[in-house]
This record gives structure tokens, sequence and C-alpha cells, in this order.
């Protein structure tokens, strides 16, 4: 998927590995939590597999890609450090939002009017904390957003995709650190965590996620994609819905 359409794993990855893990019997407290930073420990490797595929096609706008980065590091980070002491059922929650928003955004085929304004570095900086904020919290919202920016920005639907996926590799990376340090305090029930990321899932999906991301954005360019999104999202929406009334249950 990260390769494919440009919006990463995490909309699949974070239900999945919440169930998981509370299946495991990992303390409620931790489980969003954890879920979250080991998604975007794993789509780290996603992103950089898909990422020289891109950048063999020519479709990533390299100049925005540097533009975005400072605000998306700022962004990711500071709330990374600000999440470990929110209600993971807030969390949960805000989640479930933004990816009902990813769902309908997808089946609406909305598209912001395009802007008439040039891009500037300052609004590059600003969209970057905005959508860096959001990934901290979704783990989905970046290429949601992303897109949708660029988009915004009258950037054709292929470049979008491909800058897209750069932009994830300093979201996840952000991230990644950010959670392992929030994290590193904290008491887990499991041995095997750095942090709020689950080493074992991290290793095994990364595994997957290498070999898989070259190849969902070879298909990219010709697989019917409007199709692809809507099932994404379906998919993702009703595991989502999962996680909440698993979590509201538990």
């Amino acid at each position: 998927m990260a390769g494919l359409l440009g919006l990463g794993g995490g909309g699949i990855l974070v239900p999945l590995l919440a169930s998981i893990f509370t299946h495991q019997g990992i303390d409620a407290d931790n489980v969003v939590h954890l879920a979250l930073g080991t998604s975007l420990a794993c789509m780290i490797i996603s992103s950089a597999a898909s990422i020289s595929t891109h950048a063999s096609r020519g479709t990533i706008v390299w100049r925005v890609v540097g533009g975005m980065a400072p605000g998306i590091i700022l962004g990711a980070f500071l709330v990374t450090q600000v999440a470990a002491s929110i209600n993971p059922a807030y969390i949960t929650l805000f989640f479930v939002l933004i990816m009902a928003l990813v769902a309908g955004q997808i089946f609406l085929n909305w598209q912001p009017k395009p802007s008439q304004k040039p891009t500037t570095f300052r609004g590059l900086i600003v969209a970057g904390v905005g959508i860096g904020s959001v990934s901290a919290l979704a783990a989905v919202g970046g290429g949601f957003l992303t897109i949708a920016y660029l988009g915004y920005k009258n950037m054709n639907i292929q470049r979008a995709v491909g800058t897209s996926a750069a932009i994830g590799f300093p979201i996840a990376i952000t991230g990644a650190v950010g959670y392992t340090i929030s994290g590193w305090s904290k008491i887990l029930s499991n041995p095997y965590t750095l942090g709020y990321i689950y080493v074992p899932a991290f290793l095994a999906i990364s595994l997957g996620s290498s070999i898989a991301a070259p190849y969902g954005a070879r298909c990219s360019h010709s697989l019917p994609e409007a199709y692809l999104k809507k099932i994404f999202a379906v998919i993702s929406l009703i595991l989502s819905i999962k996680m909440l009334v698993s979590f509201v249950q538990f």
C-alpha cells in the first residue's frame, strides 16, 4: 500500500497491531502507543523501499521534500512527546476520525481547488508541521494530507504520490524516535520493546514491506488506482472501527 498509493500502511497496521498486542495481554494503557510507534518504525523500511522506485521514475519533487521536512520533523517529534500523557482512548478516537476522513475523501473523490498562489518555503514549513503532527497521532494521515496539499498546489497525481512517499520517510523516522524516547521510561509488560516499539513486529513486518513496497510502486503506474484506494479505505476503516470497539470493551 505504501508503494502503490503513497498513503503508507498505518491504516491497516495500527488496528491490527493493537488487536494483537491486546490479545498478548499488554497493558491497555500502552497498546495504542505501542501500535503507533511500531507502525511508524515499520514505515521507515517501506518508505525507503518505495522511494528508490519513485526516484528512478523521476516522480519525486525533492525541493518540496526538503522544504517540508523541517516542519515535519518538528511537528512529529513534539507530538510524540506529548502523546505519552494523552489518554489512549482519545488517540484511538482521533485515529478513527482520520480514517473516516481518508475514506470519505477517496469515495467522494474530493480534491481541494488548486491554488493560484506560488508555493513558498514558509508555506511548506507550516504544512510540514501540520502533517507531521497528525501523522504522529494517526500514522496514516501523512500520505492523505500530503497528496491533498500537493494537489492544492497544482502538482499532478504521479508526482504527488512519489513526493508523498519520500515525505513519509522523515515522518516515520521522527515518529519512531519520538515514541522510543517517550516510551523509554514506561514499564511495559513485554520485554521485547524499545520504548513504544515492539521489536519482533518491527523486524517481521519490515522484512515483508521491504520486498513488497517496490512492487507496489511499480504497479502504481499500471493498476486501477481509484478502485485500489477504495479497497484500502474500506479495509482500513473497518479495522479502525473494530479497534475502537475492542478498546472500549476492553
